[in-house]
């Protein structure tokens, strides 16, 4: 039984249980039942099961190993490889074991976030202890993207702020207008390039933020994430736009060959699709379903709620 709750089987847990109810209290030498492996093996499906067949609230909350370990100080540990790989960075393993102290935090009793165990541990000072190093990592995988979209940022700004001076088509030397100025592709650049420019700005900051920002184990389980996100989506926004611009651009230079200025669009706006579809928004859809689930139940928020607890945060942020 004990080995099924450390792999997560359930179904043979459901069905040694309908052979031997009484298999479901069984104990390892250290005094520690399914429900205490489901912690320590982050297996939620386990410990919801557990918390339906049982139904009552005092072996989650009062139940002790022979280390005077409650529920709390066993998911204070820091959890497998199996379940720390799941997630890419070290900053969003960081992630999941703080979501799953938490909700260990939510079911057990109140006394048991100050209960010490029979070395006077705390769960939260076993928590700081077990999890120094991943903090380290996440802090450093957190800085070391920020630097390196920062890096992509800020070349963005400078080709799309030098673009705004070398519109296609020149300018007219008495006036300095664009000859072209009255183009719809030409208004397409523009626009293109703005918004380009403005959102590598606000990427740029967003990651200047992320390099000075705070590393303590709350941070890690939506401020940074919500940070890493945003810097993300706005990047994504530059780049996009960037290629729509150089689009326009490449419109108006090709306006007198229809074959080649298709052909060459086509390719263009194609690699854009691909590029936004296939690399940033399945991080950022990563980083989102991992910010709103809940590891003990398993469930996601749904749209409506997710959107009104990111505006509460971001709200907080700033």
């Amino acid at each position: 039984m004990l080995e099924a709750a450390k792999h997560g089987n359930v179904e043979f847990i459901n069905a040694m249980r309908e052979a031997n109810h009484d298999l479901l209290w069984a104990m390892d030498d250290h005094g520690r039942d399914i429900f205490s492996y489901a912690v320590l093996h982050r297996k939620y499906n386990v410990f919801q099961l557990m918390s339906s067949l049982c139904g009552n609230k005092d072996i989650i909350n009062y139940t002790t190993d022979m280390l005077g370990n409650n529920l709390l100080h066993l998911a204070a540990r820091l959890g497998p490889l199996s379940d720390l790989n799941l997630r890419p960075g070290a900053a969003l393993q960081m992630q999941r074991e703080i979501q799953w102290f938490k909700a260990v935090v939510e079911v057990v009793h109140i006394k048991c976030r100050e209960a010490k165990n029979d070395e006077g541990k705390k769960p939260e000072e076993i928590f700081i202890e077990t999890h120094k190093e991943l903090m380290k990592d996440g802090e450093k995988w957190a800085k070391e993207t920020a630097a390196t979209f920062a890096i992509v940022g800020g070349l963005v700004i400078t080709v799309m702020f030098a673009a705004i001076f070398t519109v296609p088509g020149g300018l007219l030397q008495d006036t300095g207008t664009p000859i072209l100025i009255k183009q719809k592709r030409f208004t397409v650049f523009i626009v293109a390039d703005v918004i380009s420019l403005l959102a590598s700005i606000i990427t740029v900051l967003i990651y200047i933020d992320l390099q000075t920002s705070r590393y303590a184990p709350t941070d890690f389980l939506k401020r940074l994430p919500i940070k890493i996100m945003s810097g993300l989506g706005f990047l994504s926004l530059s780049l996009v736009s960037m290629m729509i611009a150089y689009c326009a651009a490449l419109g108006i230079v090709l306006q007198k060959s229809s074959l080649y200025k298709h052909f060459y669009v086509g390719i263009v706006v194609l690699a854009c699709v691909l590029f936004i579809l296939l690399v940033p928004l399945q991080l950022i859809s990563q980083i989102v379903n991992f910010t709103t689930v809940n590891p003990i139940n398993g469930r996601q928020e749904t749209f409506i709620r997710r959107v009104f607890r990111y505006s509460r945060v971001f709200v907080k942020i700033r």
